[in-house]
């Protein structure tokens, strides 16, 4: 998609992909609905010249979340798998989306989101090392816990960037809400407190200047609208200067959980958006529940790469890439 020259337009539009135009990644563990691979976090590493992939493997409950991976590309588009992290060395009943970046200190951070098996509640952590294939969870470190952020009930899916020289880690939240008496036991009961209608889905900020200690910013948002009231949680981000291009996750309701689907905003700072995507999703496919979600984009050369989890006819999910040239 490309934009007429005009003399009072500011600033660059990306060119946007077709989701159906992918290549597939990653496919499910099985065929059907609860089966999903997906959630990723891409990162390019100029000093190797390699594309490096955290991805999430889940099935129907009771299975969730099961397993979480790194690959590394050549190309960006054929992965190798380098490492794997599975629920039980976590104690936890579900892995959610990771993010995966090497540090201006050469060192590697895997931030992993998992819901503690001590509250069930969702948390951050955060895994150091030289290299990705030596990421040992077992010395892994809180970044958020909901303990950390008062009125939080659940924090996760990290998107970790750099700007300048300083760690911006956008996470997903769920904002408390007030609730009847009866209904407070039921936030946690089932280890996802996005999933019962009794939060709202937000997105918050934080910063470090040394990727490892962040402070809390507050929470983002966007003025909402019919289609994205429940949930507004920005997945990544492009810069399209003066202004960052957010791309987020979108429902009406905790009844389209799961099965968001693609929105787009602005913001100049990361603190206040502006919703591109209005009147709908701006990222749809023609079947299903048309979710595309979970949408990271990274910038090698003059190329974009889209790493999207969509949805199947069958109802699963897939993780695909889309590779779009910004000339």
């Amino acid at each position: 998609m490309t934009c007429p020259t005009h003399s009072r337009r500011f600033g660059s539009a990306a060119p946007l992909f077709d989701p159906l135009a992918g290549t597939v990644v990653r496919e499910p563990l099985s065929a059907g609905g609860g089966w999903w691979a997906g959630a990723p976090g891409a990162f390019y590493d100029d000093a190797t010249g390699r594309f490096y992939l955290t991805y999430r493997l889940r099935g129907p409950r009771p299975m969730r979340g099961a397993v979480s991976r790194i690959a590394v590309s050549d190309d960006g588009i054929h992965y190798r798998d380098l490492l794997e992290l599975r629920r039980e060395q976590l104690g936890s009943d579900s892995i959610e989306r990771c993010a995966i970046l090497r540090g201006l200190d050469g060192r590697w951070r895997w931030f992993i989101s998992y819901v503690d098996p001590a509250t069930s509640q969702w948390r951050t952590d955060l895994v150091m090392g030289d290299s990705p294939e030596q990421l040992d969870v077992e010395q892994r470190q809180p970044v958020w816990t909901c303990a950390d952020l008062p009125g939080i009930e659940g924090v996760k899916d990290p998107y970790i960037c750099l700007i300048g020289r300083l760690y911006y880690l956008i996470s997903s939240i769920g904002l408390t809400v007030d609730v009847a008496a009866e209904q407070s036991g039921d936030k946690h009961a089932t280890g996802d407190i996005f999933n019962t209608g009794l939060t709202i889905s937000s997105t918050g900020l934080s910063v470090s200047s040394d990727g490892v200690s962040f402070r809390w910013l507050g929470v983002t948002d966007a003025p909402r609208g019919a289609w994205d009231p429940y949930c507004l949680r920005v997945n990544s981000l492009l810069w399209t200067p003066p202004v960052f291009t957010a791309f987020y996750d979108g429902s009406a309701s905790v009844a389209e959980n799961y099965e968001e689907r693609c929105g787009l905003a602005q913001s100049f700072d990361l603190r206040a958006y502006e919703r591109v995507s209005t009147d709908g999703p701006i990222l749809t496919v023609p079947h299903g529940s048309g979710s595309v979600r979970y949408v990271d984009v990274i910038t090698v050369g003059e190329r974009l790469y889209y790493y999207y989890e969509m949805t199947r006819p069958d109802g699963a999910h897939e993780l695909r890439v889309s590779v779009v040239d910004q000339r």
